[in-house]
């Protein structure tokens, strides 16, 4: 399963950006999808994931500025950024919880991360 993010840019304080990111592969099921970041001297951390129903989770941060949403018949999820602030700068990673065949277990993939700046 490859993850193909994309999205990612520089954009001043108050600016939108939109991340999107497509799962391929060997795929039975798509459990869940979401976007986690990583700043300098930080863990990385859930931004916001969606499952397959559309059930949404959003960290504290974000909750009101940003929206998750997903295609599921090209098991694509977007994200959409507005009101970015300089603390929302990052590498953001997309995150896919998927069972690649009927039969096995679930597994987690990580796509290779994409930069979010905002700065003035």
């Amino acid at each position: 399963v490859q993850l193909q993010a994309s999205g990612g840019g520089s954009v001043q304080p108050g600016g939108s950006l939109r991340l999107s990111c497509t799962a391929s592969g060997t795929i039975f099921s798509v459990i869940s999808m979401g976007w986690y970041r990583r700043s300098p001297e930080k863990q990385r951390d859930l931004v916001a994931s969606i499952t397959s129903s559309g059930l949404t989770n959003y960290a504290d941060s974000v909750q009101g500025r940003f929206i998750i949403s997903r295609d599921n018949a090209k098991n694509t999820i977007y994200l959409q950024m507005d009101g970015l602030k300089p603390e929302d700068t990052a590498v953001y990673y997309c995150n896919a919880d998927v069972r690649p065949y009927s039969w096995s277990a679930r597994v987690d993939y990580w796509g290779q991360g994409t930069q979010v700046t905002v700065s003035s």
